[in-house]
């Protein structure tokens, strides 16, 4: 064999076999980056030039993946949407050497393989994977604010249809192994230790002819199924985007027009919208949101290492208690002891557990073994026995501060002098329940969102002397348990629920002017947010609305000073979903407004302000304090307190979070419409000094963008 150096290297075997290695130098993860391209030109060209090839293997040189994508740093370099097509047209142009090569190309994949390095596979004339749990196969690019620019949008649908096609671009899911070679996606998903010798085995052979199904040809070949397709796919995508996502518009644009008007016109078409897309402001806003969240991957939250941790302890067996659990299990795969006042609230915690190991059982993601295997890391009891060997004990009880000050002595008495306590309180301040302890540098807070499983953030508070050692190892817990952590100020909502709260209260004065409960829920939904405020109310409990609402304005002031609607909605039994009953009602099997409530809160609801009106005066409240916060520390910065509100709120992503968003509109015009909202509803909308001192000063919050 004879080898080139290079990200793509060839070397030849006795049997005809070619093998094409990608292994970007210097990087864990193979990327394609756009100076790429005359390395990729060259090894078609000498491939071309070579006789005797019966078929080639495309395979990486990474021991767990394949290609992760297209290096997305190389957009923002491009100042024009003329710049991202031609990137675009590169692509295609050196995929389209590859699928026309004249022998037979199989792409073996293990890990990873995602955007750019599935567009590649796709242009292999075959593809086999590894049935192994870091496999991957997608096109996540609609979660950048983009469609896949390298022939994604064309040969996908040709290789499986029409339907599968759209599901997978438009939500970017990403596909194990079976699920992929169900859908026709790889042909073969075989273990590691044969992917190769499989992949050269099935080089040797002919090149595949490609049938699909008789559904899809249906659906997929004549216009009159074809456009059924496409009628439902925009129909549900509106549904979801609410015509806030471009990109969304542009892959059903872009698969439809290629099947119309043949592969060359789609392609063109593809790189031109690819290229359009690039330059939305929603793309900028998101792909800021990845860049961010890698960012913070690395970070470890204080200038200390992590200690390690080997056993976590759960108080508390109830919701949060499960999910805490849940994680701590599953995604970073420490055993795990609950205890709780009563074995009741330990085999609930269990039962939890098992319902979603059994979930995705069931969905086949896990085996029967590794259920069982997973289950006995979890085990409780109402003692603290084996505490002593607990290194973090997370705190899920009630929100009371008597029963978090004897958590926290009762852990000193039974755990080690090291063991980390963590509390999941909401609201109460981090300093207060670190009193009640002889070693508060290991106090720290953690505070998760419900579903624990569901919700990518986590709050981590330190008070004034919680160690550095202490945030690391917390950080880095929370990171193993697959969220987000964000290291946030010790102060009365910490930072999420500090910016939900005059959002929520505004919601509720615009309730009480009579506005209709589904008119003021859909301008949020419209704006951009997963569930409208009123709904979001129902879902969190009006008594949890009503416990934290007091603690805000006893340590934050009378802004946080809402309209007095707990205590009637409480007496008439309306906690929300959790009572069958809020503001909707959650009896039958469709939710629907409880009409009841309107005379309950002696309303008479009628429709008076544009969506847009009622959106923007929420929203503004949500601004306002969101700039106080990183003003007073409660964030370290701005990226923070973006990531924050998308992860923990599900402040509209395409926007980029409440400080690009900002940053978006100008501080200037911010400041203006506070004030003119200032004028018309009271102080409550005075904009804040920061932002005041900003505007002055034409400053903006991200000065690098």
């Amino acid at each position: 064999m004879t080898e080139q150096q290079s990200a793509f290297s060839l070397t030849y075997a006795d049997n005809g076999v070619a093998w094409l290695k990608i292994d970007v130098p210097n990087e864990k993860m193979n990327t394609l980056q756009a100076a790429f391209g005359d390395q990729v030109t060259a090894v078609l060209d000498e491939l071309k030039g070579q006789s005797g090839i019966k078929g080639m293997v495309v395979y990486s040189g990474k021991p767990d993946n394949f290609v992760a994508g297209a290096d997305i740093r190389m957009l923002a370099a491009c100042t024009t949407a003329e710049e991202a097509r031609a990137l675009a047209e590169k692509g295609q142009q050196l995929f389209s050497e590859l699928e026309n090569l004249p022998f037979h190309t199989v792409a073996a994949i293990h890990g990873p393989c995602l955007g750019g390095g599935m567009e590649l596979a796709l242009a292999c004339h075959s593809r086999v994977c590894s049935d192994d749990d870091k496999t991957r196969l997608g096109l996540p690019e609609v979660q950048l604010g983009l469609l896949p620019g390298s022939g994604g949008t064309q040969r996908l649908p040709r290789l499986i249809g029409v339907a599968g096609a759209l599901d997978l671009i438009l939500t970017g899911k990403q596909l194990r192994a079976k699920k992929a070679k169900k859908l026709g996606v790889v042909d073969e998903a075989v273990p590691l230790s044969i992917l190769l010798d499989v992949a050269e085995k099935r080089a040797l052979k002919p090149k595949p002819k490609r049938h699909l199904s008789l559904q899809d040809r249906a659906m997929g070949s004549n216009v009159l199924g074809r456009s059924l397709v496409f009628d439902q796919a925009a129909k549900k995508t509106h549904d979801k985007t609410r015509g806030n996502y471009p990109a969304a518009d542009a892959i059903l644009d872009v698969i439809k027009y290629g099947l119309q008007h043949g592969m060359t016109k789609g392609l063109a078409r593809e790189a031109t919208l690819f290229g359009d897309l690039v330059m939305t402001p929603e793309s900028a806003a998101l792909r800021s949101i990845f860049f961010a969240t890698t960012a913070m991957k690395k970070e470890t939250g204080s200038a200390s290492e992590p200690k390690p941790i080997q056993h976590v302890g759960v108080l508390g067996g109830g919701l949060m208690g499960g999910g805490i659990s849940h994680v701590t299990v599953a995604k970073a795969g420490y055993p795990v002891r609950i205890k709780d006042i009563a074995n009741d609230g330990v085999l609930n915690a269990m039962a939890y557990n098992y319902k979603l190991l059994d979930k995705q059982r069931k969905r086949r993601i896990i085996n029967t073994a590794n259920l069982q295997k997973q289950m006995l890391n979890i085990s409780g009891g109402t003692e603290y026995t084996a505490f002593d060997r607990m290194d973090v004990v997370i705190e899920a009880v009630f929100e009371d501060l008597a029963l978090k000050h004897q958590m926290v002595k009762e852990i000193e008495a039974h755990a080690k002098p090291e063991t980390i306590f963590a509390t999941n309180t909401s609201s109460l301040p981090i300093h207060q329940i670190a009193e009640a302890a002889e070693r508060p540098e290991n106090v720290v807070g953690l505070h998760y969102f419900s579903p624990v499983e569901k919700m990518p953030l986590v709050e981590v508070i330190p008070h004034q002397t919680t160690s550095d050692e202490t945030i690391a190892t917390v950080v880095a817990l929370a990171k193993k348990q697959g969220k987000t952590p964000i290291v946030v100020g010790d102060t009365a909502g910490f930072y999420v629920n500090r910016i939900l709260a005059p959002y929520m209260n505004e919601a509720a004065n615009v309730l009480l002017s009579g506005e209709p409960i589904e008119h003021l829920d859909n301008a949020l939904l419209d704006f951009g947010f997963p569930v409208g405020p009123i709904t979001l109310l129902d879902e969190v409990g009006v008594d949890i609305g009503a416990k934290i609402m007091p603690v805000l304005v006893g340590e934050l002031g009378e802004r946080f000073q809402g309209p007095d609607v707990f205590e009637t909605l409480l007496c008439d039994g309306r906690k929300g979903r959790k009572s069958g009953k809020g503001f909707y009602r959650y009896d039958s099997k469709k939710k629907a407004v409880d009409k009841s409530v309107y005379k309950l809160l002696n309303l008479n609801p009628e429709q008076q302000a544009d969506a847009n009106t009622l959106a923007l005066r929420c929203t503004l409240m949500m601004l306002n304090e969101a700039a106080r916060c990183l003003d007073e520390g409660v964030i370290r910065s701005a990226r923070d307190g973006d990531i924050g509100a998308i992860f923990g709120i599900g402040f509209p992503p395409f926007l980029g979070g409440p400080f690009r968003y900002m940053d978006q509109l100008g501080i200037k015009q911010v400041v203006e419409m506070l004030s003119q909202h200032a004028d018309k509803y009271g102080e409550r909308f005075v904009p804040c000094d920061k932002l005041v001192a900003m505007a002055e000063e034409g400053q903006c919050f991200y000065p690098d963008n």
